[in-house]
């Protein structure tokens, strides 16, 4: 079709946001509405090498109609189309998940055909209908991040043009397109914060939607140095599955919270667990636990946090069975589930054993019950349910700390006890440093 000249705000916030590289292959996610015919045209003339998805759902009565308009489209743009026919299950009366529905399975669609990276037409207004939405059901600085301009595959180069700006380049270039009937339902949360909310905040600022994107893109820069500085922290406290409540109690209260919510999700709740999960409040709960004897609080949704001895851990309701033995070479490096062992000729490390009397390998692996060793200046042989109650390590911990074997018997627990058979010897003897990290 004849193009017309012009920068439209469309245009220049999908060149400017970098998504659109010239020459790469990308599949524009087009449903017929405004948006994604404005995608797709944006697409072209920036000079991406273009294909287009269609999902027809059949769940109204022009799909069919909104189908043939894309076929229309892509032939007058010169686009590729791949159409797709796909069912969604029932919605219960107010509307369900029906829209969740789609959305995955038009992005496992779009994993399946894309060549490249693929983008769906998100704007600036869904962005401000999605951080007003979980803003009003999940409290936290997460709800204000929005939407990510990208997403492993997925990109949004629109999220800086307005529903209002996409309809001006349509216009502008000719391009028709279909409105779904869906966007005027409020069974749908989205369409009531479009409809309802939205307006009235227009009448306090015409720019609102811009206001929230740019919010957005600001607190996900912010994000990224939050990030860093709570890596930083439980570097500084050596773990990243234990820590101890003092330490945490030492850091500023929101470092300590997004400390705690970060071994929250190495615990396995989720990068997009419900907020009501690590609250404000439950931290602070968290934090006051007692030093002293052991406590669990049931945080909801299946995660706990257990102190114990001072030491504070999430878990889930089904602790995993712990890994099986693995061989270390001496020197070299072994993994035993979530912990890494070094054997270095360097000094350094937490523990220096003899090295002739490891040998070339030893074996790891996890405690046993009957477990017995000589530690290193008591004198005689200790059980090590005995060893982890004198020096008070977390009941759940013990079942995961690694357990270094040489010739059957035990020379090493890590943070616990040398066996005095193994300890490092004078200066005429050669000494290797183990170490283990979480």
């Amino acid at each position: 079709m004849p193009r017309r000249a012009g920068l439209t705000r469309a245009l220049a916030a999908a060149r400017d946001s970098g998504l659109v590289p010239p020459g790469a292959p990308l599949l524009v996610l087009l449903s017929g509405g405004v948006d994604s015919v404005c995608l797709l045209d944006v697409a072209v003339e920036l000079g991406a090498e273009v294909e287009a998805l269609h999902v027809n759902y059949g769940l109204r009565t022009g799909a069919d109609g909104d189908e043939q308009h894309c076929r229309d489209l892509c032939g007058r743009l010169g686009v590729e189309l791949v159409v797709e026919r796909a069912r969604l299950p029932a919605a219960d009366g107010a509307g369900g998940n029906l829209q969740a529905h789609a959305r995955e399975a038009r992005y496992a669609l779009a994993e399946r055909h894309a060549r490249g990276g693929y983008a769906a037409a998100h704007t600036a207004s869904d962005q401000a209908e999605t951080v007003l939405y979980r803003l009003a059901v999940s409290p936290g600085r997460r709800a204000l991040l929005g939407m990510a301009a990208r997403r492993g595959s997925l990109v949004r180069p629109l999220l800086g043009a307005t529903r209002a700006d996409t309809r001006a380049h349509c216009e502008q270039r000719g391009l028709g397109w279909r409105d779904d009937p869906s966007n005027e339902d409020r069974r749908f949360a989205r369409a009531r914060i479009r409809h309802d909310v939205l307006p009235g905040l227009r009448a306090l600022n015409p720019a609102v939607e811009r206001s929230i994107a740019e919010t957005s893109l600001l607190l996900r820069d912010e994000a990224e140095v939050l990030d860093r500085a709570v890596g930083e922290a439980l570097a500084g406290i050596g773990s990243t599955r234990a820590v101890g409540l003092a330490e945490l109690r030492a850091l500023p209260p929101a470092l300590a919270r997004l400390a705690l919510r970060r071994l929250a999700e190495a615990a396995g709740a989720g990068r997009d667990a419900p907020a009501s999960i690590l609250s404000r409040r439950s931290a602070d709960a968290i934090l006051a636990l007692p030093d002293a004897g052991s406590k669990t609080l049931d945080l909801g949704g299946g995660l706990r946090a257990v102190a114990e001895y001072g030491v504070v851990r999430f878990a889930r309701a089904a602790e995993p069975s712990p890994p099986g033995p693995v061989a270390l070479a001496i020197p070299g490096r072994a993994r035993l589930g979530a912990w890494e062992i070094a054997a270095t000729l360097d000094p350094g490390g937490e523990a220096e054993l003899d090295m002739e009397a490891l040998g070339d390998q030893v074996i790891v692996r996890t405690w046993r019950h009957g477990d017995r060793m000589r530690p290193a200046g008591l004198g005689g042989t200790k059980s090590l349910q005995d060893l982890f109650t004198d020096r008070k390590i977390p009941r759940a911990l013990r079942a995961s700390l690694p357990v270094v074997e040489a010739a059957g018997e035990i020379a090493w627990v890590a943070g616990v006890a040398v066996d005095e058979r193994f300890a490092g010897r004078p200066a005429n003897r050669r000494v290797v440093y183990l170490s283990a990290r979480s």
